[in-house]
């Protein structure tokens, strides 16, 4: 059985952006308490409340969890914590998820996709490269050329120019109408927490102990500044 970590941004556990987000996918991978299961989000409650920076990988042989964490806490102190865009509830394709308002929030040179990037690059040395069917599964998703370069050098085809910032709230859903619905009272659910000021202030190592568990937030490594 083969673990798997993965590096994300996660509001600090007291922000109102956090509880809101456990809240709504009815699971806080931090503390493990469960709470109300609402319907329509089964992937988003096992990953947790997150957006990706790295995508979820198996070790490399030869490395282990207490190399990662030591890269990672050299990683963090080299680093200074940034305000974040402002966040929206929105679709993306059939999917409700947090989305920055704007274009300009993860293009090249700002500090969100900057970090999303370095932690692409960085870490890469630590993943472990993904079996001939996982990469077949990846490459038969209609992918354009870039991104079958993507998963070919970095075992994911949404990084770096692909990459889009998003808090992911449902499952996929095919219905307009169940969509809309689910908009709305995400919208409704989450405009509190959206209100208050947000700033990223580190990277978490969240694991999935083994294939299909849920993932769990194992640290938060906060940034030095």
């Amino acid at each position: 059985m083969t673990a798997r970590v993965a590096l994300y941004f996660a509001p600090a556990p007291t922000h109102p952006l956090w509880i809101a987000g456990c809240d709504w996918l009815g699971r806080d991978p931090g503390s493990g308490a469960i709470g109300r299961v609402g319907p329509h989000r089964d992937d988003p409650r096992r990953y947790g409340f997150h957006a990706t920076l790295k995508p979820p990988f198996a070790l490399r042989d030869g490395t282990t969890r207490t190399q990662l964490t030591d890269a990672l806490s050299r990683f963090v102190d080299e680093r200074a914590a940034f305000a974040m865009p402002r966040l929206a509830v929105a679709r993306l394709g059939d999917f409700i998820a947090l989305r920055p308002v704007g274009r300009d929030a993860t293009s090249p040179g700002q500090p969100l996709r900057e970090l999303a990037d370095d932690c692409v690059r960085l870490f890469d040395e630590f993943r472990r490269p993904p079996s001939p069917t996982e990469t077949a599964r990846r490459l038969a998703a209609g992918l354009d050329e870039q991104q079958r370069g993507n998963v070919d050098r970095w075992g994911y085809p949404h990084v770096f120019g692909h990459w889009r910032f998003h808090m992911t709230l449902t499952d996929s859903l095919a219905d307009d109408r169940l969509r809309a619905e689910l908009l709305a009272d995400a919208t409704r659910r989450f405009a509190d927490a959206l209100a208050a000021p947000l700033r990223c202030d580190g990277v978490a190592l969240f694991v999935e102990d083994e294939p299909g568990a849920d993932f769990r937030l194992l640290r938060r490594f906060d940034f030095a500044r």
